[in-house]
């Protein structure tokens, strides 16, 4: 029998759930497997979207983190206060652990508070309590303007946005309020899903305003007023509002910053093919690191690449660990996602983001067919990881 070792997984998102689960599989019962985490249950962020509009509970797209002790991996609640990349260590509330392997998987901290009064004006996508509140106003809504708004041109699930958009078109629909309902989609970005290319973005951009959303790229909010339900952009150009749905700007997590692992973009640096850091055995996956992409940008922060990376470093640190020969894995590049438009259909994107000089992917036309895949991938999940 082999020295037991251990892994500390930092995250209990995608990355972390994937990268866990599949170390299990791979190591001996003797290895140690550590999931920590500051909450204590996991979200299917996916379904974030159907929330907002009645189409999930909340209580349905979250699973306890605990269970994972099931199929002997150990999970610990605390706050990551200290990441020690040099010894492979971290300090979780007050309590010291220390592996043979890191994996950081802590995504993006959103941080509405970056806009002056954006947080105090309007609800939040990406969060649950954000998302349980936007069905809540919907549901009590009886016509107006309603904004959704991207503050940042850098944020996780590219399509989010504008599948939030579409399906608050389809919810006022089908409630008999669209007639008495202006819908506006303000985006920092130059268009929808930039890293995917012009064709991708075209079709995204064809869909939300094929349905009478008003679409204004390039605007870069600066405030919000909550009392006159006013939003300012960059260059003075305002907008009023009766609802306002946003996408908050996002930033690396302070204790990964501390640990110095980030860029000068901010963000976490990484080998994009293994996703090791600069300290051996300490690996970054998901959305705290940014890979460069030929074209210029960054690799889109989404959880199919973060769901991809897991089981690419969970293999290497797998193969360290027992001693075993062979080629590395190799993260690929290859995603896809769907991309919902309300009346339970939704289009899929998928293609290759390390192809150079650009991407190439590739959107499949709308139709019930995702919808119904993209419901099966939602069970899926919850049911296989947990």
């Amino acid at each position: 029998m082999s020295e037991a070792k251990t892994v500390l997984i930092l995250g209990g998102g995608v990355g972390g759930i994937v990268a866990a689960n599949t170390l299990r599989k791979l190591l001996p019962k003797q290895h140690r497997i550590i999931v920590i985490d500051q909450e204590n249950k996991h979200l299917f962020a996916s379904s974030l979207l159907w929330v907002m509009v009645g189409m999930r509970r909340a209580d349905q797209i979250v699973r306890p983190l605990a269970r994972l002790s099931r199929k002997g991996i150990e999970f610990i609640q605390g706050k990551i206060e200290k990441i020690n990349p040099e010894t492979k260590s971290v300090q979780v509330s007050g309590r010291e652990f220390s592996g043979d392997a890191i994996i950081i998987s802590l995504g993006a901290d959103l941080v509405p508070e970056n806009i002056p009064g954006l947080k105090e004006s309007g609800r939040n996508i990406y969060t649950l309590d954000g998302a349980t509140d936007i069905y809540k106003d919907l549901m009590a809504f009886q016509g107006g303007k309603i904004v959704i708004l991207t503050a940042n041109p850098v944020y996780k699930c590219p399509a989010a946005p504008y599948e939030a958009a579409m399906l608050v078109e389809y919810f006022c629909r089908k409630h008999g309020i669209r007639n008495k309902t202006e819908i506006a989609l303000y985006a920092a970005e130059p268009g929808p899903m930039g890293t995917a290319g012009p064709e991708v973005s075209a079709a995204v951009r064809q869909m939300v305003e094929s349905k009478g959303i008003k679409y204004y790229p390039t605007h870069q909010v600066t405030e919000a007023d909550p009392k006159t339900r006013r939003i300012v952009f960059s260059g003075g150009v305002t907008a009023n509002f009766d609802l306002l749905f946003f996408v908050p700007p996002h930033r690396a997590p302070e204790v990964v910053k501390q640990a110095g692992l980030l860029g000068e973009n901010g963000w976490g640096v990484v080998d994009r093919n293994t996703l090791q850091t600069k300290y051996q055995g300490v690996y970054a996956i998901g959305d705290v690191v940014a890979i460069p992409l030929k074209m210029g940008k960054p690799l889109p922060k989404a959880g199919v690449f973060a769901h991809a990376q897991a089981k690419v470093v969970a293999q290497n640190i797998a193969r360290q660990l027992t001693g075993q020969q062979g080629v590395a894995s190799s993260f690929d590049g290859h995603g896809q996602c769907f991309i919902e438009i309300g009346d339970h259909r939704a289009g899929l994107g998928s293609g290759n983001f390390y192809a150079e000089p650009t991407p190439t992917v590739k959107i499949k036309a709308p139709g019930i067919a995702w919808h119904l895949l993209k419901i099966l991938f939602e069970k899926y999940w919850l049911t296989r990881w947990f």
